[in-house]
This record gives C-alpha cells, sequence and structure tokens, in this order.
C-alpha cells in the first residue's frame, strides 16, 4: 500500500519517486510515500536550518535521475549537490556536474539587464544598454553597439563599465548552456557556489527561459525538472521573472520546478500560491509560519503552526497536496548517494599539539 503525491487520479504507470513513509503517531513509519514526477508540478521545501530541506531536495533529484521521460536541473549555489555523481547505494544515480556553467546573453530581456547591473532605464547609461541588448545577442555585439552608439561620454563610458563587469563575472557565452544540453537523461548539477549574487541569478535565469522557451518550441522531448536551493536568492534577483513564468505558466509545455528555502518569508506570494505540493520541515521564524498560512489552503483542517502538528525532528515532513486535497505526515527516506549539506564541525577537526 502506497501514495503518490500529486496524482489525483487512479495510480497508472507513470514515473514517481519515493519520498519516503507516512509517519505515525508513534513516530512509526507507516506506508511508502511517493512523488508523482508524470506531470508537472510546483513544489516548495520549506524548513529551518539543519532540518533536512537540501536532503529532501537530494531525495527528489535521485528519484528524477532515475526516472524515464523528464530532465533535471539542480542549480547549486552551496555545492552540495556533486555528491549525486558519487556510487550510490542500489541503482545508479546517473548525474554530471558542470561547475563553470555559462549562459546565452540574450536569454536576459533588456530590462533584466539593466536590473542585473543596477542601472535604471531611464538614465542615459541604462537607455544605452537597454538598446544594445536589444540589438544584440552577444557580449562583442553588445559593446561594438555601444562604440557606435549616439550618446554622450559619459553615458557611453558608463554603460562600458558596467557591461565591462558583466563580462568580467564569466557566466555569458553566446554558445552558453543550450536546453539540449541540459535535457539529457542525467541529472545535471549546474554548480554555481562561486559565484556572488547577481551573477548566480544571471545564470539560472538563463537556464530558467532556455528550459522553458524550448518546452514551447517543442524542440525538446523530455519534462524539464528546474531544483533551486537557497530559493529565496533567486526569487529577490533578476532571475524571478524567469521562475514567476514556470510557476504562472509552466504547467501547459510541461515545465516544473522545486524550490528550497529556509525563508519563505523572503519567497514572494506567487512562489507560495502556486505550488500544488507543499513539504515543510520545522520551522519556528513568526514571519515563516505566517507567510504559509496566509496561503493555507481552506480543507487544511487546522493551523500548521499548530505545536501539535509541525514536524520537531530533522527529516520529518508536514505534506500539504493540492491535487488530491490531503495533508500528510511523513518522514524522508535516507539517500542514496552521500548528503552534501552538512556543515562541518569544529570539534571533527584535526589539531595539532600545540
Amino acid at each position: 500500500m502506497s501514495f503518490v503525491l500529486g496524482r489525483d487520479a487512479a495510480p497508472a504507470d507513470g514515473p514517481v519517486c519515493r519520498l519516503g513513509d507516512y509517519r505515525a503517531l508513534d513516530g512509526s513509519d507507516g506506508a511508502a510515500v511517493h512523488l508523482d514526477l508524470d506531470s508537472p508540478h510546483a513544489v516548495l521545501l520549506v524548513g529551518k536550518r539543519g532540518y533536512g530541506k537540501s536532503y529532501t531536495m537530494g531525495v527528489i533529484a535521485e528519484g528524477l535521475a532515475r526516472s524515464r521521460g523528464v530532465a533535471p536541473v539542480i542549480v547549486d549555489p552551496m555545492g552540495a549537490f556533486d555528491t549525486l555523481s558519487q556510487p550510490a547505494t542500489g541503482d545508479a544515480v546517473p548525474a554530471r556536474v558542470i561547475d563553470d556553467p555559462a549562459v546565452a546573453p540574450d536569454s536576459l530581456d533588456p530590462r533584466s539587464w539593466c536590473t542585473l547591473l543596477g542601472l535604471s532605464p531611464e538614465s542615459g547609461a541604462g537607455g544605452l544598454l537597454w538598446q544594445a541588448a536589444q540589438a544584440e545577442s552577444t557580449i562583442d555585439g553588445m559593446r561594438t553597439h555601444l562604440e557606435s552608439a549616439d550618446a554622450s561620454s559619459a553615458a557611453t563610458r558608463a554603460a562600458e563599465n558596467h557591461l565591462r563587469l558583466a563580462e568580467s563575472w564569466g557566466v555569458f557565452d553566446a554558445d552558453g548552456l543550450a536546453a539540449a544540453d541540459l535535457a539529457t537523461a542525467e541529472a545535471t548539477v549546474v554548480d554555481v557556489s562561486g559565484l556572488a549574487d547577481a551573477p548566480m541569478n544571471a545564470v539560472c535565469r538563463g537556464i530558467a527561459e532556455t528550459l522553458y522557451r524550448a518546452r514551447i518550441r517543442r524542440s525538446i522531448d523530455r519534462l524539464p525538472w528546474l531544483l533551486l536551493d537557497e530559493a529565496h536568492t533567486f526569487f529577490d534577483g533578476v532571475a524571478e521573472p524567469g521562475l514567476e513564468t514556470i510557476l504562472t505558466r509552466g504547467r501547459a509545455p510541461g515545465v516544473s520546478l522545486v524550490a528550497a528555502t529556509q525563508r519563505p518569508s523572503a519567497v514572494p506570494e506567487v512562489g507560495i500560491s502556486q505550488s500544488d505540493i507543499l513539504v515543510s520541515h520545522r520551522l519556528t521564524a513568526r514571519a515563516d509560519l505566517a507567510a504559509l498560512e496566509s496561503a493555507q489552503p481552506t480543507y487544511m483542517n487546522g493551523s500548521l503552526a499548530d505545536a501539535d502538528r509541525l514536524p520537531e525532528s530533522p527529516g520529518d515532513v508536514i505534506v500539504i497536496d493540492d491535487a488530491t486535497e490531503t495533508v500528510h505526515a511523513a518522514r524522508i527516506r535516507s539517500r542514496d548517494t552521500p548528503h552534501g549539506g552538512d556543515s562541518p564541525n569544529a570539534s571533527d577537526r584535526v589539531s595539532d599539539s600545540g
């Protein structure tokens, strides 16, 4: 006996991921709980630090990597998911790590270029950058456009300096990650842990736009699943419009989003309201609980913040499944690949006698 989250019809033979087991009132494990991978979903994983949200994302990534017809892409801001490519317990988890990602400059629209570099579109430099991004698809082309623009030397110089900054990040390339590079049978871990917030957001936005556009054009067959750890970092940056597009319009072309955050209060309302599956680990911050309460479905009896409802131990979760309009207490299964998200302890370090 098992249950498939996100599947409101009778169980079919479509792919699923074993998420864990039901958690009984006495703390024991019950029947298996699976996550539907056959249809597109928006999944929000929340929980305070150290209670397992990144671990849960790893469990989902393992299931996706082993499933047919899907293309999991993990944007990894903490360098915690390269362990997916290591030997696994049981069936192999096909995964690869991209540690020097680059995206096409035209995956960002002109307004996003201005936002990325902190320029107002109404300013002289911002207006020039807007025009360059609108006219050209490469950094070199944008630079040439700026050099030939009929504008003041001060505005041109400011726009060129900002464009030079973006180029220095090393994340823009006309031959950057294409949909065909990402929509593969293996999990693709895009390691952005060495980047600052702005270039990290640019990479995430480029990937989100590339996958969505490819499915709109039907140029890739596999259904993409975009997984984001520390999602509040991306919802608060230039990646946000691309993520909102997937949340609000991704179901039709078949693009899914899994977002993990310890700060649901920093996620825009659309990020919570558009999620059809919410997996909550332990939360204690009043603002984070309030953010979830504001979008709590009417079919949920009682409050998520009730003391007897909130999970207390790492790995324990409450799952709200909008497809079946049900609420479940579960325990996440053990990872089959090593977990890379643990923090080091000083007591574990080797010290010399001096």
